[in-house]
């Protein structure tokens, strides 16, 4: 019997990802919640027996054998499960041009995310301002489409949804507003939310922004 099991974290967009894809395939999935991601000392032996190397979610494990890294995962169901729906274009330029966006967005959340809800100031103006400039670019590349991947709910869609979530607290902590500030993009927001795996899998963006105040606290960040 086929086993699949998600190694991961309530608020990380990476597992979230893997999430939405394994739904949106159909594919039935055993979830595993890490208690901790912050200390290797509280994280399961199960996660560190998967994940040597960087010890994070997500980690999907397919019959014994485990997968790491959310876009390494994503193309792995999309190749094991291919009577399901495509989650990668078939033409190769549009998949490359996916994978452009989903590093250039990672990187851009990597580099602002942490400085959006634990800075003040200049560099938190300057972390702002960055973000928005992020969202406006990605806005331009959806265009009048209903979805990144056009008329469906592809890669992209799925890479990038996730972090949304966080959006109520970046606006809360850095006071400022998405939907002011890239409507076009917030309105794929909510046609992406109408989907049943996107609105089973994203947490109550309330409880993100006071996980977020907890981690302020745990770590001591005014």
């Amino acid at each position: 019997m086929e086993e699949v099991v998600l190694l991961g974290f309530w608020t990380s967009p990476y597992v979230m990802r893997v999430k939405i894809a394994l739904l949106e395939k159909g594919i039935e999935f055993q979830y595993k919640e890490e208690r901790d991601v912050f200390e290797d000392k509280n994280k399961s032996e199960l996660l560190l027996e998967s994940n040597p190397i960087y010890k994070k979610v997500p980690v999907l494990i397919h019959n014994g054998k485990p997968i790491c890294e959310s876009l390494i995962i994503l193309e792995y169901i999309d190749e094991v499960w291919k009577q399901e729906q495509q989650l990668f274009s078939a033409d190769p330029y549009y998949r490359a041009k996916a994978r452009f966006w989903i590093d250039f967005f990672d990187k851009k959340t990597t580099t602002c995310g942490k400085k959006l809800w634990a800075n003040k100031g200049e560099d938190q103006d300057a972390a702002k301002r960055e973000f928005v400039e992020c969202l406006k670019l990605l806005e331009n590349e959806l265009g009048e489409k209903p979805y990144f991947g056009g008329d469906h709910f592809a890669l992209l869609d799925i890479a990038l949804i996730p972090i949304t979530c966080r959006f109520y607290t970046y606006e809360k902590l850095c006071k400022f507003s998405v939907e002011e500030e890239c409507p076009k993009f917030m309105e794929w927001v909510r046609r992406c939310n109408m989907r049943e795996s996107v609105s089973k899998t994203l947490p109550d963006p309330f409880k993100v922004f006071d996980f977020v105040l907890e981690v302020k606290k745990r770590f001591q960040i005014q």
